[in-house]
């Protein structure tokens, strides 16, 4: 079984990825309540698609077999999983809980 930990370290090493790409006057602060998704997104829509495929890799490689984050499932949520980082981490376990 994962460890939240772990899906979180995964998920702040894709947002610290990105971060690290921007220039300094677009840099985020990385943490659980960072917003992802939505008004106050700190991601346009390209940099969300690319944080969910690093983080599906990763979270892949950790769990031994295929998750995918943008599924039906996910899209049809009441409260985006893509919200902020504390509800992709909920998203991320209860798929792992899942597969396990």
């Amino acid at each position: 079984m994962i460890q939240e930990t772990a899906v979180l370290e995964v998920i702040f090493k894709a947002l610290n990825n990105l971060n690290d790409e921007l220039d300094d006057g677009d840099k985020f602060e990385v943490n659980e309540n960072t917003c992802l998704f939505g008004a106050d997104a700190e991601l346009d829509s390209l940099s969300l698609v690319s944080v969910i495929v690093d983080v599906e890799g990763d979270i892949s490689d950790l769990l031994g077999h295929s998750i995918s984050l943008t599924d039906d499932r996910a899209m049809s949520q009441e409260i985006s999983p893509f919200s902020n980082v504390k509800s992709l981490l909920a998203y991320i376990m209860v798929l792992a809980t899942e597969g396990a």
